[in-house]
C-alpha cells in the first residue's frame, strides 16, 4: 500500500471546493418584471402587453367603424349578430333594453380588453423571449412580454374601475343622498321618531338596517377582491400549465391545453364583465325596488 505525499494540503482543500457558479432562475413568477423605466417609473412586461391590447382594441374598432353601412357586409353581419347576442344576455341581467344599451359600451369594453389581454398571454413568444439580466446577485429570465391579466395589478385596476363606476352610476341614477344611505343608513335612524308612535317595532327594525348598510360596505371590497383575484389566479395558473408542459412534453401535448386556455379566457372575459354588469344593475335600482 503506498502512501502519496502530501505537501499542500491548502491546495486540496480549494481543489474540494466547486467553483461558484452563476444561478439561473426561470419560470413564471406572481409579480411582473421592470423591462424598463421613465425616470422612476418601472415599465413592466404585462404593462408592455396591455398597452398591445389597447392597441388591437383601437384598430379594430376604427376598421370596423369604417366599415359601417346602411347596407351591411359580411363582416358587419357577423358583428351585428354577436351584439345583438350580447345585448340579449345583458337584457337578462337588467330586464330593460334602455338600460341595458346604457351600460353596453363600458361593459363590452371590459370583455374585450380582457378577452384579448388573455389571448395574448398564449400567444408564442410571450413569456419565452427576453434577455438574462443580473437581479440581486442572481442571473435570471426576463420576458420581454407577459399576459396583463397574469398580472394582480392590472386585473386590480380593472376591478377598482368597475366597482367605482358602478357607484358613480348609482349616484347619478338614483341620487347622492338616496345612495348614501345604502351603506350609511341615516335615514333609517330619522324615521324612528317620526314613525314610532304608529309603528313601534320600527326601533328594532331601522338599526338592523343600518347595520346592512355596513355590511354593503365590507362587501364593496370583497367585490374588488373577487374580481381581481379571480381573473388573475385563472389566467396566471393557465400561463403556469402551458410552461410546464411544453417544458416537459414539447411537441405535441401543449396543443390541446392551448386551445383549453382559450376557452379560458373567454369564459373569464365574460364572467368579470357581466360581474361588472350585475353591479351596475344593482347599484342604480333603488333599494325600494
Amino acid at each position: 500500500m503506498s502512501v502519496t505525499p502530501v505537501n499542500n494540503l491548502e491546495e486540496i482543500a480549494v481543489s474540494e471546493v466547486p467553483e461558484k457558479a452563476d444561478v439561473v432562475e426561470e419560470g413564471h413568477t406572481l409579480y411582473a418584471e421592470p423591462i424598463a423605466h421613465v425616470g422612476s417609473l418601472p415599465i413592466t412586461n404585462s404593462l408592455v402587453n396591455s398597452w398591445v391590447a389597447v392597441f388591437v382594441v383601437l384598430i379594430l374598432a376604427i376598421t370596423l367603424h369604417k366599415k359601417i353601412a346602411l347596407i351591411p357586409g359580411k363582416i358587419q353581419s357577423v358583428m351585428e349578430m354577436f351584439l345583438e347576442i350580447f345585448l340579449n344576455l345583458f337584457d337578462g341581467v337588467t330586464n330593460n333594453r334602455q338600460k341595458t344599451l346604457r351600460f353596453a359600451p363600458f361593459v363590452l369594453t371590459f370583455f374585450f380588453f380582457i378577452l384579448i389581454n388573455n389571448w395574448l398571454g398564449i400567444v408564442p413568444g410571450v413569456g419565452s423571449i427576453g434577455l438574462m439580466e443580473q437581479l440581486g446577485g442572481q442571473e435570471v429570465f426576463v420576458p420581454f412580454f407577459r399576459g396583463g391579466t397574469a398580472d394582480l395589478n392590472t386585473t386590480l385596476a380593472l376591478a377598482l374601475i368597475g366597482v367605482v363606476a358602478s357607484h358613480i352610476f348609482g349616484v347619478v341614477t338614483i341620487g347622492g343622498w338616496t345612495y348614501f344611505n345604502k351603506f350609511i343608513n341615516i335615514k333609517a335612524f330619522l324615521e324612528i321618531p317620526k314613525k314610532i308612535m304608529k309603528e313601534p317595532t320600527i326601533i328594532l327594525v331601522n338599526p338592523i338596517k343600518a347595520f346592512v348598510g355596513v355590511v354593503e360596505i365590507i362587501g364593496e371590497a370583497a367585490k374588488v377582491a373577487s374580481l381581481s383575484f379571480r381573473l388573475f389566479g385563472n389566467i396566471f395558473a393557465g400561463e403556469v400549465l402551458l410552461a410546464s408542459m411544453a417544458t416537459l412534453v414539447a411537441v405535441g401535448v401543449p396543443i390541446p391545453f392551448i386551445f383549453l386556455e382559450i376557452i379560458v379566457g373567454l369564459i373569464q372575459a365574460l364572467i368579470f364583465s357581466m360581474l361588472i354588469l350585475i353591479y351596475l344593475h344593482i347599484a342604480t335600482t333603488a333599494e325600494e325596488h
